[in-house]
């Protein structure tokens, strides 16, 4: 299972949102794989990814790409995030040249991840569905604001922190491109999308009213 298959949104606003990431499996080939993940964060960050990060040390939005990289390690999961499938079949097209020897998973619309694996002349090993949200649905915040808040796949991406960026939206303090950088920073890992964040803000705010 990964935290980046829960993203909610409709096909249009998903569409050209890609997420990769990649790790080795404990007690198999761990040991040593340090170096093939930071090959493989190398090969992400030829493509332009929109965000990266590694669980070890956080996102881009947090730290430089120079101390990310330098502070991979056996038990990295390396992450990337891509806007469109162009630069993702170009990333695949690469794994498959250099084989790296590492498993390496990507989130999106099937149909689109399907086509971007067959045009980098890949298999795909496994699929996996999100079954969606079972329990107290009606505890969470509006569809709306689910679309944000799950693109960080831990959940450290707050409703009242999207209230705060819109706030500050409606008042001239922020563009929808800077708040969507601001909802990145919390999601540790770097699947957060905030060129999408940003096109959702830019839909949302205007509903969004508040009592001074």
């Amino acid at each position: 299972m990964t935290h980046s298959l829960h993203r909610r949104g409709n096909h249009d606003t998903l569409a050209d949102d890609f997420v990769i990431l990649s790790m080795s499996a404990k007690g198999f080939n761990e040991e040593g794989s340090g170096e093939k993940l930071r090959q493989f964060l190398d090969i992400l960050l030829d493509n332009g990814p929109d965000n990266f990060g590694d669980m070890q040390t956080g996102n881009r939005f947090v730290h430089s790409e120079d101390e990310i990289k330098m502070n991979v390690q056996d038990t990295s999961i390396i992450h990337g995030v891509f806007n469109g499938p162009a630069a993702m079949t170009r990333v695949l097209k690469e794994l498959k040249e250099r084989d790296l020897g590492i498993s390496v998973v990507v989130s999106g619309i099937h149909e689109s991840t399907e086509r971007c694996c067959r045009d980098a002349g890949l298999k795909k090993h496994t699929v996996e569905h999100s079954m969606g949200i079972f329990g107290r649905v009606d505890r969470l915040p509006g569809d709306e604001y689910l679309e944000l808040t799950t693109m960080c796949g831990h959940g450290m991406v707050p409703a009242n922190l999207i209230e705060q960026v819109i706030w500050d939206i409606k008042k001239g303090k922020k563009s929808c491109e800077e708040a969507g950088r601001e909802l990145a920073k919390p999601c540790h890992c770097g699947i957060f999308n905030p060129v999408r964040a940003a096109k959702l803000l830019q839909r949302l705010a205007p509903k969004v009213t508040f009592v001074e």
